[in-house]
């Protein structure tokens, strides 16, 4: 059985993260992990004003730097197998320059996922009160189609924190077994691997992403899942494997994708006595 690899980890460079590049490494070798990926915020987030945000997304100055530090811990640490991957919010009608940023470099995957709804973003607890202005329901429809349609683009290998709508606990009353089918059909028609984030048990939902549910709904029809912790400090990088992966082995899943220059392979999952 393949050990586990974390696809989804932050450093200092977001400006909302901490630890560096190294500390992540050292802290997968110590968890015994196979693979470590980062998965940096690109440098397309756009205020109203039309101005980028530094505390949300590394500066595009400091864009290259990040690619050169990755791949030099990839040639740095031969024991453990570093992967250079981006998070790249999907933001429509600005595909064409997150593509411009993207084409010049080496990635093994890009990670989509979405974090505001117009001017909203809805993840960051200083905004949560706006949570109330909403019928939930609406507010997972439009979120939901927002991330689908993030997945039907074809720009992304992976779809990180699926159902991140959940983060502070606001669910709506109706059932949600008709939207959760529709969503895994969209993700299976799309071909998009999506991620298994433990970050959902470390925030005031307390699950993990995405819900029991919806993660049955997923598996039910193939669509492929990748493990990430969502690290923002090198001592959550792969925080809640354990749990995650007996979640995953209830729903029925026993694979879990990798990556290398963008193409998808499949690994057995993983046992968790080691972490």
């Amino acid at each position: 059985m393949a050990s586990l690899a974390d696809y989804h980890v932050h450093t200092s460079m977001c400006g909302h993260a901490t630890g560096e590049a190294e500390e992540y490494v050292l802290a997968a070798i110590s968890a015994g992990l196979e693979e470590i990926g980062f998965a940096e915020h690109i440098p397309q987030y756009w205020l109203p004003e039309g101005e980028r945000d530094p505390e949300i997304a590394m500066p595009e100055s400091r864009f290259e730097e990040y690619v050169r530090r990755v791949l030099d811990l990839c040639d740095r640490y031969p024991e453990i197998t570093v992967r250079l991957g981006v998070e790249a919010d999907y933001v429509p009608g600005r595909e064409e320059e997150m593509l411009r940023l993207l084409e010049p470099y080496p990635w093994d995957y890009v990670y989509g996922s979405v974090h505001y709804i117009g001017s909203w973003g809805f993840d960051n607890p200083a905004f949560v009160s706006r949570y109330d202005e909403w019928d939930l329901g609406e507010l997972y429809g439009t979120y939901f189609d927002l991330i689908c349609g993030a997945a039907e683009t074809g720009l992304y290998d992976v779809i990180g924190h699926l159902d991140v709508i959940k983060k502070f606990g606001h669910r709506p009353d109706e059932p949600l077994e008709e939207l959760y089918a529709s969503v895994a059909d969209r993700m299976g028609r799309s071909g998009v691997a999506v991620e298994a984030s433990t970050a959902g048990y470390r925030k005031p939902v307390g699950e993990l992403y995405p819900a029991p549910r919806l993660l049955h709904a997923l598996v039910d029809r193939g669509v492929p899942l990748a493990l990430g912790s969502d690290a923002h400090a090198p001592h959550e990088v792969a925080s809640g494997f354990d749990r995650a992966t007996s979640e995953l082995r209830d729903a029925g899943c026993q694979h879990l994708v990798r990556f290398e220059q963008r193409r998808r392979t499949e690994v057995p999952l993983a046992p968790v006595a080691a972490l």
